[in-house]
């Protein structure tokens, strides 16, 4: 497998990456240069550099072919390290952060180790970061302050931070100013290195850090610990697109495809152990299968495949409306265990705001794919991701995006503030709106948006749908929580035991958020 092998000269702030904006390394010591490891001492700390994170190169997207492994295992020697002892994991993010906290529950409990809630029981605690907001990272950092006692109160607990916020420049430097007691930073390509980061973390007593910025290979086979009923399977891994606000392309890497017959063979296992539903995950999913340089196989022909497996139910998430073909809309409309509900994020309703997001196509464009899905596939229901207050978005623009949003008639959205991240174009460009400003755009997009979310509820009052019964609810025990296949929340009175069933519900009450109902015999009479 692909490892990076750099590492800049600290001390002297020279070399592949000045971390002097980060860190002042004038006291750093270089302690040993050996395979490409160079370990320091740091403000009284060891610290072990395998490799870092560099912007420009998780930028590069070279040509070189992306190996498929199918051979990993659990070294020998790590095979029993954890047992009798605890570990605790913390995901921050989306369904891939989520996914990637499998793989490595997985991975630790292959290793002997058992979970727990209780951090202060964890023998091993990992955070796994989001990048994609500020506020997402301030928690981090909050967490880690919080997290100090804990490491003062037991010096042999392994701290570890993973995932996107790992794959930043800026936020390793400040880790190791900040935060010198964390014992471990890797990012999202070398997930598969934890058994090795652990061993050299706990036998070596230093921190380590481990941070691919060019992407590795594609490896299969990986331990996954899975809960419930639903399960996430990568279908395709980084993006190419380069929105000019998003973080993404640098921390997750360039496209790179899983090959069919391996994402097939899950879904088939995952239908064989009872799993009733699937979300196929990718930064951009509609771009599934362009790196294939000796096949033509693509997203539409994944999903026609899938829909032929033996799984109530299928989703995916995100689609780019530039990637999103005809094919796929006809393959969508054949429907059986292919759900109606399409997320398609527009971000904006002005084109030129679209063209300084660099998002590759324009309202127009956007709206004629709304129509073709609307043909195609009439009871399908959109959802969408949108951003107020990109620099230089004016009123006008604003507007644009309100118009767009009662035309098109969103089910409902992720709505958020633009927010610089440091790294993207965006970052450079002035951020020129206020921030009441930007507030007031958000609620008043968010109350658009509501109308349209409880209209779209109210009209199944009354009407019997098909959901997937997926537990308790969080708020009352003593009612269940589903989805309907269009991805709606319903509340109902019934028995435990029909906790991953397909059953039949009355509408009685719809709601902005949620639908509440009561269960009923009869078929569904109308899909929601």
């Amino acid at each position: 497998m692909k490892e990076e092998k750099r590492s800049p000269d600290l001390k002297s702030g020279k070399g592949e990456k000045d971390y002097s904006k980060y860190f002042d390394f004038s006291d750093a010591k270089v302690l040993a240069e050996e395979d490409g490891k160079t370990t320091y001492r740091i403000k009284g700390r060891t610290v072990q550099i395998n490799s870092r994170p560099d912007f420009k190169e998780g930028k590069r997207r070279g040509k070189e072919s992306i190996e498929v492994h199918y051979d990993f295992q659990v070294p020998k020697d790590m095979q029993t390290i954890g047992e009798g002892k605890l570990y605790h994991l913390t995901t921050y993010g989306c369904q891939m952060n989520e996914h990637d906290s499998e793989t490595m529950r997985g991975l630790l409990e292959e290793m002997g180790y058992t979970a727990t809630e209780d951090r202060r029981e964890a023998d091993i605690i990992l955070l796994n970061t989001c990048a994609i907001r500020e506020n997402a990272e301030d928690k981090v950092f909050g967490e880690l302050g919080h997290l100090k006692h804990l490491k003062l109160e037991k010096p042999s607990l392994i701290l570890g931070v993973c995932g996107c916020m790992s794959q930043e420049e800026a936020v390793v430097g400040r880790i190791m100013k900040k935060h010198p007691f964390v014992d471990l930073i890797f990012g999202t390509h070398n997930l598969h290195r934890l058994p090795d980061l652990l061993r050299e973390a706990m036998f070596s007593k230093e921190m380590v850090i481990e941070v691919w910025s060019k992407e590795g290979d594609i490896v299969e086979n990986l331990p996954k610990k899975r809960e419930g009923i639903k399960a996430w399977v990568n279908i395709m891994y980084g993006c190419d697109k380069f929105c000019t606000y998003c973080i993404v392309p640098f921390t997750r890497g360039k496209e790179r495809s899983r090959r069919p017959e391996d994402i097939l063979a899950e879904v088939r296992d995952l239908a064989r152990q009872g799993f009733k539903e699937i979300m196929l995950l990718g930064q951009n999913v509609n771009a599934y299968g362009k790196d294939f340089e000796d096949l033509e196989y693509r997203f539409g022909d994944l999903m026609d495949d899938i829909r032929k497996i033996d799984i109530p139910r299928v989703r995916f998430t995100t689609s780019h409306p530039r990637d999103f073909d005809d094919h796929l809309i006809e393959v969508l409309a054949k429907k059986g265990n292919l759900m109606e509900h399409i997320h398609l994020p527009v971000q904006s309703g002005s084109s030129e705001i679209l063209k300084k997001m660099s998002r590759k196509y324009n309202r127009e464009q956007y709206l004629e794919l709304v129509r073709k899905i609307r043909i195609a596939i009439p009871d399908a229901i959109l959802t969408t991701d949108i951003i107020v207050g990109f620099p230089g978005e004016t009123e006008e623009q604003f507007d644009e995006t309100l118009s767009l949003v009662r035309e098109v008639g969103f089910d409902s959205a992720y709505t958020f503030i633009y927010s610089p991240r440091e790294g993207t174009p965006a970052a450079g460009m002035a951020d020129d709106i206020t921030e009441e400003t930007k507030k007031k755009r958000l609620a008043q997009l968010n109350e658009t948006l509501n109308e349209f979310s409880r209209h779209s509820n109210d009209i199944l009052k009354d009407q019997v749908v098909e959901v997937l019964v997926e537990g308790e609810s969080k708020m009352n025990p003593e009612i269940l929580s589903a989805r309907t296949r269009t991805n709606k929340l319903v509340h109902f009175a019934g028995p435990k035991g029909l906790i991953g069933q397909l059953v039949q519900v009355k509408i009685t009450e719809p709601q902005t958020w949620l639908l509440r109902a009561e269960l009923v015999e009869e078929p569904a009479l109308r899909r929601a």
